[in-house]
């Protein structure tokens, strides 16, 4: 089997990934739905309206993460992901329902949208380290970058199709279809052999939160990469946003457009998390140069002068982000000691979606004042300035070595000489 897709010889894996494909082509449909409900059905095109379902959708990953991280180090996640998923099944189809009936008021959205982050909350440290209970260690970074293949694969479709069904039938049928399709992986999650599953070693006793909070304060690897993913996630990954804002008030375009433009955007990414599975490891030289190409492809973004200019350039924008938290996922997931991966992940997601409950309406009510090109120019501003302080922080570092090879192929290294002997290898 390729490089590329090797975790799929596993048949857990294969099985839990061919339901997962489907759910994430319908969750993108229902966020396009649900966004463009917002703004054209509920609110007159309100940024700040949209930033607060966004928020609120975000919100639970700030409150409860250490609580969500300790209860997936303690229970099994396969059981763990049946709940969240029929939860979030659940909740889909209510929001379809009052949409349907034509009863939906903006206070359900804000409702439902809490209740949905609550329950994806707990969903997104289970999924992320149910992985590693399907797959050995020399598969984990290639499944953590295949599962961002397949959610930017519904990415790919999933904006466009629900732009066609919006434009053809109205918003409910798109969001009707966004909550059968969590009925895959249910009937995945079912059909899993689970004597093939090898379990994380449970956390039991008291003080579990405490403990995992105390190991990442003793791994200065792991805060610089959640330093980098929380500025990442807080000003730059608000993509649901800006390009609702510059779909309908700078380009004046549809349903079928602002679809398009997610789609677009998923065929950089998608290239993005397929590179990423070709690689044997994940590296923080890989990072920190998809941060810079993200950095100068969202300055283009935040400029382009009409709709063509500025759905090419959401492909780079797409690869480089999707390069950097392919890495940084992969490379938490693999240095963290297994009893603590599910703490851990926890932390690291309400760090990346947890400052979206302050970030997204601060953005949208930027987009009401600034207009919705300062939604995106504000994140190519927080993106470049933390790169300027890793840039100094590594300077001050004593004993740092920069080289820049250039037999076969230019290749920049950082070497802290003073540091243990695998340091140099995992600065890479």
């Amino acid at each position: 089997m390729s490089p590329t897709f090797h975790s799929l010889s596993i048949p857990n894996y294969r099985i839990y990934a061919s339901g997962a494909i489907v759910s994430n082509v319908g969750t993108w449909m229902g966020r396009v739905a649900q966004d463009w409900l917002v703004l054209t059905v509920l609110t007159d095109h309100s940024s700040t309206a949209l930033g607060i379902v966004t928020g609120l959708q975000f919100l639970p990953f700030l409150i409860l993460a250490p609580f969500a991280g300790m209860l997936v180090d303690r229970f099994p996640k396969r059981r763990i992901l049946f709940l969240t998923q029929t939860a979030l099944l659940v909740t889909a189809l209510l929001l379809a329902v009052l949409t349907a009936a034509g009863v939906v008021e903006l206070w359900h959205v804000y409702a439902l949208a809490f209740l949905q982050g609550v329950a994806t909350a707990v969903d997104n440290p289970a999924r992320q380290t149910f992985v590693s209970e399907m797959v050995d260690t020399e598969h984990l970074p290639n499944a953590v970058a295949l599962n961002s293949a397949s959610f930017n694969l519904g990415r790919l479709v999933g904006p466009a199709v629900a732009g066609l069904v919006i434009a053809w039938f109205g918003i409910a049928p798109a969001l009707y279809v966004n909550a059968a399709t969590f009925v895959f992986v249910l009937v995945a999650l079912l059909r899993m052999n689970t004597r093939l599953l090898t379990p994380s070693p449970r956390a039991r006793g008291k003080g579990q939160i405490r403990e995992g909070l105390r190991y990442v304060k003793g791994r200065p690897d792991l805060i610089l990469i959640m330093a980098l993913v929380f500025v990442l996630g807080t000003f730059g990954m608000n993509f649901q946003l800006t390009m609702a804002l510059m779909a309908t008030k700078v380009f004046d375009k549809g349903p079928g457009e602002y679809g398009l433009l997610g789609s677009i955007m998923a065929v950089g990414s998608l290239t993005a998390a397929l590179l990423s599975a070709r690689r044997a490891r994940p590296r923080l030289r890989v990072l920190l140069v998809a941060l810079v190409g993200f950095t100068v492809s969202t300055a283009l973004l935040s400029t382009a002068p009409n709709y063509v200019m500025f759905a090419i350039y959401l492909v780079p924008t797409g690869l480089a982000a999707l390069t950097a938290l392919t890495t940084a996922n992969a490379m938490v997931q693999v240095s963290v000691d297994p009893v603590m991966r599910g703490r851990v992940m926890a932390l690291y997601m309400a760090i990346f979606m947890g400052g979206t409950p302050v970030g997204a309406p601060v953005i949208g009510w930027i987009g009401d004042v600034w207009g919705p090109r300062w939604t995106i120019a504000i994140g190519t501003v927080a993106v470049g300035l933390s790169l300027v302080a890793v840039a100094l922080w590594v300077a001050r570092r004593q004993n740092v070595a920069v080289t820049f090879q250039t037999q076969r192929r230019p290749r920049l290294r950082i070497q802290l000489a003073s540091a243990v002997p695998t340091a140099p290898e995992v600065m890479k």
